[in-house]
């Protein structure tokens, strides 16, 4: 399934509404970096955001989108546009929970399991985010998240005993404690790797939304996906902010506009792939299934450790974004 016709539609009607009054100039050459497949619901709607950007700022400003890893590994994508290798780019944030603990708000696990959840706690954690990304040299444009976070295994699963040994494909601090706290054995994996690192056996399960495993045609190596609805990551369109104090208000307004439907857009493609892909995974051989209750149990025994856990790292700005959370409920 590709999600571009809808994405690029959203963004033509956009552009459309806000092209006309700028003037011609010459274009000034992005280059915006991502780390998933050009496939990806996520690389889709990037795309989708470019050609609004560059429609409405009147070809002023022009986005190359870089999908895949291709100029930046994901890791390396966050500090390319803080340092300005390039003027804009994507990445997960919570894998920089290493940096500051508030990245990983979206990755506390059994927190804010659903959409509407994750909605109402990035809306709360958004001021403090902005605060620490301001202070890096980064703006935020726009945020989606991905699909609820799921367990894949190249075995059946019925318990936390049952993952011991199991090398599991890391790619955040939480990811890594969720390896520790159950037995398994961590491994660093980029996404561009996924297919690669099962095929070979160097990772044998991660946690991932159905998006990332039918994307990467995991099926070829693993046999069980659980729906456990861990968290909701987003994903984060930045930009340097040196190059952004110079773009001109109208250019600003018109990229800003296109953030918004890109956000709207991103979502709603989230919503709409999330069912799409689980029935990619059955229909490629894998069993689908929610976790059962042993296991699902040891899971969220080991998820109050891990929020507590985040919580003293994170301090008085995480107590405040659960408060804040926890007051729209």
């Amino acid at each position: 399934m590709k999600m571009t016709s809808k994405l690029m539609a959203g963004a033509a009607t956009l552009a459309i509404a806000v092209t006309g009054a700028l003037p011609a100039m010459a274009a000034e050459k992005w280059d915006m970096p991502m780390a998933y497949s050009a496939s990806n619901f996520h690389s889709e709607n990037g795309v989708a955001f470019a050609d609004c950007v560059r429609d409405a700022t009147g070809g002023e400003i022009d986005i190359t989108v870089h999908p895949g890893g291709s100029l930046f590994a994901g890791a390396d994508i966050k500090r390319a546009i803080q340092t300005g290798q390039v003027q804009i780019g994507e990445r997960l944030l919570s894998g920089h929970q290493n940096e500051n603990a508030v990245f990983g708000f979206d990755s506390v696990p059994f927190l804010a399991p659903s959409f509407d959840d994750s909605a109402k706690l990035f809306e709360a954690a958004k001021p403090k985010l902005e605060e620490v990304l301001a202070e890096q040299n980064l703006t935020m444009l726009y945020a989606v998240p991905w699909p609820p976070q799921g367990l894949y295994f190249n075995k059946e699963v019925n318990s936390i005993d049952d993952m011991k040994g199991i090398k599991f494909r890391s790619y955040s601090n939480a990811t890594s404690r969720l390896a520790e706290l159950t037995g398994m054995l961590p491994v660093t994996i980029e996404a561009a790797e996924i297919s690669q690192a099962f095929a070979t056996g160097v990772a044998e399960s991660m946690i991932s939304s159905g998006a990332t495993g039918y994307d990467r045609k995991v099926w070829e190596s693993l046999s069980h996906f659980y729906e456990v609805d861990a968290w909701l990551p987003y994903n984060y369109v930045m930009v340097n902010n040196d190059v952004w104090s110079g773009v001109s208000d109208a250019n600003k307004a018109a990229i800003t506009g296109c953030a918004e439907e890109a956000a709207s857009r991103g979502l709603q493609a989230s919503k709409e792939y999330t069912q799409f892909t689980m029935d990619g995974l059955a229909a490629g051989g894998m069993t689908v299934q929610p976790a059962g209750d042993e296991l699902m149990s040891g899971l969220r025994d080991v998820g109050a450790t891990m929020t507590a856990e985040w919580l003293e790292a994170a301090g008085e700005d995480g107590k405040a974004i659960v408060d804040g959370f926890k007051a729209m409920q």
